[in-house]
Parts: C-alpha cells; sequence; structure tokens
C-alpha cells in the first residue's frame, strides 16, 4: 500500500494492451448490422401489415361461384373479338348477320315483290337500285330509308331522294335529278357539269356536244353566273364558242370566229356594252382582227390578224410613198 491507504500497482505490470484493428471494427459492425436487420424488419412488418389492411375488404368479398367462369368467357370473348376487328372481318361478319335478318324478315312475308319509280331521266332504274344496294334479297321490314336515301345522293345526277315503304311488300324511290348545265374544260379533259359545279359525266357524249363550253381552273363553279350574265346580251351570247376563266379572277371570250374579248375583272356589263356599240357602229367583230382588249376602261386596244397587220402596214408605206411624190 502506499501512503494514502490504497493498494500499490506493480510497475511491472503490463498496460491494458489496446484491441486489435481487426478486432475493435468486427465487434461493432456485428452490432451495427443485426440493428440494421430489426430496424428493416420492423418496416417490412409494417409495410405487409399496410398490404394486409388493403387487401382484406377484397380478400372478404362473397364472389358468387362462377364468376372465375365468367372472366374467363368474358377474356375469351374479348380475345376473339379484337382478333376480328384487327383482322377486317367485321364487314364479312356483319353483312352474314344481316343477310340472315332478311332472309327471316322474307320468310314472315317482308320480301320486296314490287318497286316503283318517279322522277329518273338520266338514271336508269338499274343504276338506282345498284346505287341504293338493293337485291331481291332485301326485305322492307329492315330497310334503312334514311341509308339508302343517302347512297342514292352518292350519285352526281341525283340531288335528293324521297323513299317510301308501303307494307307489307311495296317500296316507291322518287328521285329528283340534277341537270346538264355546261361542259367544262380544264387539263385537256373536258366533263359535264350541273349548274352547282357537280360533274355528272366525266366524258362528253354526242347528246350534251350542245352545251356551252367553260374552260379553266374554277370555271365550274362561276360558270352560271357569268353564262347568265351573257343571256342578257344574246347578240354577244350568240357568237361565243367558250368562255374561259382567266387565273380565277375574270373571263375572256372566244368567239366562233376566232376572236377572243378580254373583259375586265370589275366592270364586265359596261365592257360588254362598250362592245355591242363597237359593233354596231364599226362592224368591229366583223372584222379581219383576232383580239379584243376591254379591260381598261378609257381605251379599246384591237389587235389584227398577220395578214391584216401586213396589208395595213403596206397601205401605210404607200401613203408615205404619196406624200413625198407630192411633196417633191
Amino acid at each position: 500500500m502506499d501512503d494514502r491507504g490504497c493498494l500499490a500497482q506493480p510497475l511491472n505490470r503490463a498496460p491494458h494492451a489496446a484491441p486489435a484493428l481487426g478486432t475493435a471494427k468486427v465487434l461493432p459492425r456485428r452490432r451495427n448490422f443485426r440493428h440494421l436487420l430489426s430496424v428493416r424488419g420492423a418496416q417490412a412488418n409494417g409495410r405487409l401489415a399496410l398490404i394486409v389492411e388493403h387487401l382484406t375488404p377484397i380478400l372478404e368479398l362473397n364472389i358468387p361461384r362462377g364468376a372465375g367462369f365468367t372472366a374467363a368467357i368474358a377474356i375469351i370473348g374479348s380475345a376473339a373479338l379484337f382478333g376480328v376487328v384487327r383482322g377486317g372481318h367485321v364487314s364479312s361478319i356483319v353483312a352474314q348477320f344481316e343477310e340472315a335478318r332478311d332472309a327471316a324478315a322474307n320468310a314472315l312475308g317482308f320480301q320486296i315483290t314490287e318497286i316503283a319509280f318517279f322522277g329518273q331521266q338520266q338514271v336508269s332504274r338499274n343504276e338506282i337500285l345498284a346505287t341504293a344496294g338493293i337485291t331481291n334479297r332485301n326485305s322492307l321490314l329492315f330497310l334503312d330509308a334514311d341509308t339508302t336515301r343517302a347512297q342514292l345522293k352518292s350519285n352526281p345526277w341525283i340531288s335528293d331522294a324521297t323513299i317510301l315503304k308501303l307494307y307489307p311488300d311495296r317500296l316507291q324511290i322518287t328521285v329528283r335529278e340534277r341537270e346538264a348545265f355546261a361542259l367544262w374544260q380544264e387539263s385537256r379533259k373536258v366533263s359535264v357539269i350541273a349548274a352547282d359545279g357537280t360533274v355528272l359525266e366525266p366524258q362528253v357524249t354526242q347528246r350534251f356536244a350542245q352545251l356551252p363550253l367553260v374552260v379553266g381552273r374554277g370555271a365550274a363553279n362561276r360558270a352560271s353566273d357569268f353564262l347568265a350574265l351573257l343571256d342578257r346580251y344574246p347578240a354577244i351570247r350568240s357568237q361565243v364558242r367558250a368562255a374561259i376563266l382567266v387565273a380565277e379572277r375574270r373571263w375572256n371570250l372566244r368567239l366562233k370566229n376566232g376572236i377572243d374579248v378580254r373583259l375586265p375583272e370589275s366592270g364586265v356589263e359596261t365592257a360588254l356594252d362598250r362592245l355591242i356599240a363597237l359593233d354596231r357602229d364599226k362592224k368591229l367583230l366583223s372584222r379581219d382582227i383576232v383580239a379584243i382588249d376591254l379591260r381598261l376602261a378609257d381605251r379599246v386596244t384591237v389587235r389584227l390578224s398577220d395578214e391584216a397587220a401586213l396589208i395595213r402596214e403596206e397601205a401605210l408605206q404607200e401613203k408615205k410613198v404619196k406624200r413625198k411624190g407630192s411633196a417633191v
């Protein structure tokens, strides 16, 4: 013991050795790993409890017997429907269904046995039936009047149609046709058009050869108004071979004698009045000219033919020679 009553420590006693480097790190890691497992386990248990809490109402549902079979049938049916749509078989299936439906109605006495036609002139009865899609297999019971009317109006000659179903087996079809109004030429292609610009025939037959001719892009839709204006000038209208729409803005007239009359974009009536006056007073349209320009309000420009221009030039030269001779 020392002088303070404490046990003396031997001087040669080895101090506490520091733990080895490896031991000092392994023990804390083991403790941390176990702690991490315990924390994660608690979190996992919490999540599991939350999942069970949400699934409990579903698990407690009273699912009726056969629900699984019904669901399987629904899935198979959906897959079959998808295959039908994806494969493009819907139209054929619908057609088969309609044929079976019409056959059943026909067996009950609703087969169409008589069809009355009214109003057709340019369109034949067979064309009307083909356009409407009516055959001897259709039943009156399932014939859709609105659909039939829409199909008939797809024919350019038919502007409107009325479908009347007279049960049990009679059908009445009344059509209102467009009238051939003019010939329209664009890009060297000539068609028969109605007054509203509808192309009635892509080619011109002999029965339409005498219709007035309009030429140019957009001329079909503007022909009705312009030709109505020309009708107010019968002296000019009778000499017109073709009306040509230039740049969709103004008209030129090609007369039967080959003269081109260039009309202004606006004030067409005034220009035509001037043309009539010039023809009445100076026989302008009977002269050897190729063009008359009426586009300017304050003047009229006339272009002579090559022969007329040559004759005029010779006449002018002859006058000059005579003037020189008289001056000498």
